[in-house]
């Protein structure tokens, strides 16, 4: 590893710092690709190739215009274009963000994008240990964590999709066999169809079993004699 870091030390070419970059994001990439994520092993090295591209151009610039004066009409500051690329990199990473149904799948994906973003700019600049620490880092929680996330009891989140006989909406005997199954109520809505003489409930409900699902209901399917569909999403 030190033998490594030290090769690296010596990368003052900008070939050099180009293919880094690629190693390190395509690292990255490869667990992205590897869990079927829809920004992958190409779009990590893309973006952190492409940082890094930025960041010694920005670096180029700055050596070319430094011998300006301070009174002269042209400003340059090699850190303008390391600051849109943060900001920048903000709507790759909300593409890759869905939303299915009640859950939200891509976060990790835009982070890892945002991070490998960091990487390139690091790289460009000469931070090689800093770009390689937190390529481990990143490794680290995007390999290992999920494995201690398995043993904590998180809350769950669903939607119990109800239709029921009736024009008169009445959620007591639904938010009692909530209570009774260790069921959270957070909100609910309903709709009435008049031709129907049917009211459809959405009730928000949060838990930690997912064993519950089926005993509630099995219990409101027993209690409510109107109801007609049931359903969770």
């Amino acid at each position: 590893m030190f033998y490594f870091l030290s090769i690296v030390g010596n990368i003052d070419n900008s070939i050099g710092k180009l293919l880094m970059a690629a190693v390190l994001g395509g690292v990255i990439g490869w667990e992205r690709e590897r869990r079927g994520r829809p920004a992958g092993l190409r779009t990590h090295i893309l973006v952190c190739v492409g940082v890094t591209l930025m960041m010694l151009v920005s670096e180029h610039i700055f050596e070319r215009y430094k011998t300006f004066a301070a009174d002269s009409i042209i400003r340059v500051d090699p850190a303008r274009i390391a600051a849109q690329v943060v900001t920048g990199i903000g709507f790759l990473g909300a593409g890759t963000i869905m939303r299915f149904r009640a859950t939200v799948r891509g976060l990790t994906t835009a982070a890892s994008l945002w991070v490998v973003a960091g990487i390139g700019l690091a790289v460009g600049s000469s931070c090689y240990v800093p770009a390689i620490i937190t390529t481990i880092i990143a490794l680290f929680a995007l390999l290992l964590l999920p494995l201690f996330e398995r043993n904590i009891k998180r809350d769950k989140y669903k939607t119990l999709k109800l239709c029921i006989s009736g024009s008169e909406p009445n959620l007591t005997d639904i938010t009692e066999i909530l209570k009774r199954n260790s069921m959270e109520l957070q909100y609910y809505g309903f709709e009435k169809d008049v031709v129907k003489n049917e009211v459809m409930y959405n009730v928000n409900v949060r838990f930690k079993d997912e064993t519950l699902i089926t005993k509630v209901s099995d219990e409101v399917a027993r209690t409510i004699k109107e109801i007609r569909k049931l359903g969770w999403e």
